[in-house]
């Protein structure tokens, strides 16, 4: 059941981006493949969030069925990333958590946007809308 709205999802990107990209001096695992997973994970994530077709995006050149795919993907990638590279021993929890919030975060959050990214000019303000200038 998706009930998250997108001008909801949106800031949440940013900040689990912002999240990963600290965790390892927030939660003091700094240095190694585990301190690299989250802040490559979490460029990544803000760079498809500003690519992406909802409120939060700048573009809109990405869909947000698509946008919600990367994040279950980067959500999978991030939680199981203390096994593949084998640094389970030394941290995992930080990895697993925020890869179990972006996977929900992504399931329950609406496949399309009330207002995509595209109706903006790249100047960040609105395009004209034809609609509201009715001359009746």
């Amino acid at each position: 059941m998706r009930f998250v709205p997108t001008k909801i999802h949106g800031p949440f990107d940013y900040l689990i981006a912002i999240l990963m990209i600290a965790s390892p001096w927030i939660f003091n695992f700094a240095g190694g493949t585990g301190m690299w997973v989250p802040v490559i994970a979490g460029s990544v994530v803000i760079v498809y969030s500003l690519l992406s077709d909802y409120e939060s995006g700048m573009t809109g050149l990405l869909s947000m069925r698509a946008h919600l795919a990367l994040d279950i993907w980067a959500g999978v990638f991030v939680g199981s990333s203390p096994w593949l590279f084998m640094f389970y021993q030394s941290v995992y929890m930080p990895h697993l958590a925020i890869g179990l919030v972006m996977t929900a975060a992504a399931l329950i959050t609406h496949t399309r946007p009330s207002k995509p990214a595209g109706r903006y000019h790249a100047a960040g303000q609105h395009a004209v809308d034809p609609s509201a200038h009715d001359r009746s």
